[in-house]
């Protein structure tokens, strides 16, 4: 599982709310942005912050302890206590053979807090002051607490540390946990990691082998950290029905002429194989008949396609003149559904981190011809003296 944190590192709150809607899209599960949740409907997913931990000095701070069970029929009057006595438990299992002394106490408080005012949301930030010494067992012992109520804690987030190594001893107590108070499922308590995560982390994580089940990632993600900008940019094609064309000694800069309609051609394993541009009245291409694939501007680069299924990209929700009606976009969930599915036919080697096989774009034999027939329209001829 994939979570959004980068509200704070993102660039202003146009540029976070823009993050967590498009991060969505692409395919992470939810964001710790309340408003975007509220503006799109995005599940919204987070646990309280270190300060939130360090702000608490002891149990006695906390006034209202009574806590009802899930169901309703019930009152636990002083939570605290009980929690207290899960704690003593879990230090004197003979199954975690005194791994647990003495643990903080003022992060006991805020885990109890938060699980008075969350119990059906119980995730705990565990590295305030030591992971396996106090975060741990301090969480396992609400936990169980709160599974007396009727209530299942979701689990802990890790946010600094050797994140391998912590999830695994963390993941290692949960199933003693698990055998030692006949607590079903317990061994599979989620864990978070999150902690400046990019690609190269989480490729280190994935080979050193890992316990975590989700991940928060912000700062890398938001920023756009390994691409600030996006290498591409709008040209004229088309005015009063007139081609028009942008020429360059630069020939990647060279556009491509006039209105096109757009069209993805799969092959027998499911997977596309090629993206076709074709002028805007050129015929479709059909399933089964074999249509001429041509490099825009490389005469040499050309193959034959015999499509197993054809998918048209381009669809026009607002034509931008008066009296046409506009389409209303799908909603956020569809255009998310939509876009890890077209992830999904991709072949592997087109979309992995290093060394990606470019995909292949292409016009058709007619594009091809009329894009080189304005190009010698359009170009000054040279004298030679």
């Amino acid at each position: 599982m994939l979570l959004e944190f980068g509200l704070r590192r993102a660039q202003g709150p146009d540029g976070a709310i823009s993050a967590s809607k498009y991060c969505y899209i692409g395919g992470f599960d939810a964001t710790s942005n309340v408003a975007a949740g509220r503006l799109f409907g995005i599940p919204l997913r987070g646990t309280h912050s270190h300060a939130f931990v360090s702000s608490f000095m002891s149990p006695d701070e906390i006034l209202d302890r009574s806590l009802h069970s899930s169901d309703g029929s019930s009152t636990c009057e002083d939570f605290a206590s009980l929690v207290q006595s899960w704690l003593s438990k879990i230090q004197w299992s003979k199954s975690l053979s005194g791994n647990f002394g003495q643990t903080n106490q003022s992060e006991l408080a805020a885990f109890m807090s938060y699980a008075l005012a969350f119990p059906n949301n119980f995730l705990a930030l565990v590295d305030t002051y030591d992971v396996m010494r106090s975060g741990v067992p301090n969480f396992c012992a609400v936990a169980l607490a709160l599974n007396d109520l009727g209530y299942k804690a979701v689990g802990i987030r890790l946010d600094s540390g050797d994140l391998a190594y912590l999830s695994g001893e963390a993941r290692k107590i949960f199933h003693t946990m698990e055998k030692e108070f006949g607590l079903p499922g317990f061994g599979k308590t989620i864990i978070t990691a999150s902690n400046d995560l990019n690609e190269e982390t989480l490729d280190a994580l994935n080979k050193q082998g890992h316990e975590v089940d989700c991940y928060g990632i912000g700062t890398y993600l938001v920023t756009c950290y390994a691409q600030a900008a996006l290498g591409c940019v709008f040209k004229l094609v088309e005015i009063n029905n007139q081609p028009r064309i942008k020429l360059s000694e630069d020939v990647s800069k060279v556009s491509i002429p006039c209105k096109k309609r757009c069209y993805r051609l799969y092959g027998r394993e499911g997977y596309s194989l090629v993206d076709i541009l074709t002028g805007e009245n050129e015929p479709c291409p059909k399933v089964g008949e074999r249509i001429l694939c041509r490099h825009p501007f490389n005469e040499s680069k050309r193959a034959y396609v015999v499509p197993q299924r054809v998918e048209e990209l381009l669809k026009c929700y607002w034509p931008g003149k008066s009296g046409k009606v506009r389409e209303e976009l799908p909603a956020l969930k569809d255009i998310r559904d939509h876009c890890i599915k077209q992830l999904e036919q991709m072949r592997p080697d087109h979309i992995r981190r290093l060394n990606p096989t470019p995909y292949k774009v292409s016009v058709s034999a007619k594009l091809y011809d009329f894009i080189h027939f304005l190009w010698l329209n359009e170009a000054p001829v040279g004298e030679l003296q």
